[in-house]
């Protein structure tokens, strides 16, 4: 999860997190229930020559079960990260297409959590982050701490706020030619 190459200068990371492990439990479940299923099978399949050829089927099965119910869901989880530095919101994720978006905290201008049961119980929930642009928000699911996430969050955004609304802005810029 190393994003230290892409920071500016006077940038630094505030918080850096992948989605919680509950997303690999199942695929976890899965391998195990895959690996489980050949071993009863290479026990209790009698001893004849379609044996060889059943095992075989069996076998191939069992691997397109764990590549796409176990491998790419764990690497899903795995290449997907969640980035607060002190100027942006950076999300990355993808296995063999790289996706990302970048979203400056000074146009951030909503965010919200939800949390389920489940969530509740683990510490977890998804952050929906709203931004002063066209383009739908962005999801952060199955976050960590998800309240200690949400705290960083709002006070990294009260120190970017330059005091509008509409996040048109850098903190840093003047505004309309006002004096600050």
């Amino acid at each position: 999860m190393s994003i230290d190459r892409s920071l500016g200068d006077d940038e630094r990371v505030v918080l850096q997190t992948r989605p919680h492990v509950k997303m690999v439990f199942v695929p976890f479940l899965v391998l195990l229930l895959a690996a489980a299923g050949v071993v009863a099978a290479l026990l209790l399949l009698p001893d004849n020559d379609s044996k060889t050829w059943l095992m075989l089927a069996i076998g191939v099965v069992a691997l397109v079960v764990i590549v796409v119910w176990s491998l790419v869901p764990y690497l899903r989880w795995r290449t997907t990260s969640y980035t607060f530095t002190t100027r942006r919101l950076i999300t990355r994720s993808g296995i063999l297409t790289k996706t990302g978006r970048d979203i400056p905290l000074f146009r951030i201008n909503d965010f919200t959590y939800e949390r389920d049961l489940l969530d509740q119980m683990l510490g977890c929930g998804t952050i929906v982050v709203s931004d002063a642009t066209e383009k739908a928000g962005v999801l952060l699911y199955d976050v960590p701490r998800v309240a200690e996430v949400k705290k960083q969050l709002s006070e990294l955004l009260f120190k970017a706020d330059d005091g509008s609304d509409d996040g048109e802005f850098p903190p840093t810029d003047p505004r309309n030619g006002r004096r600050r």
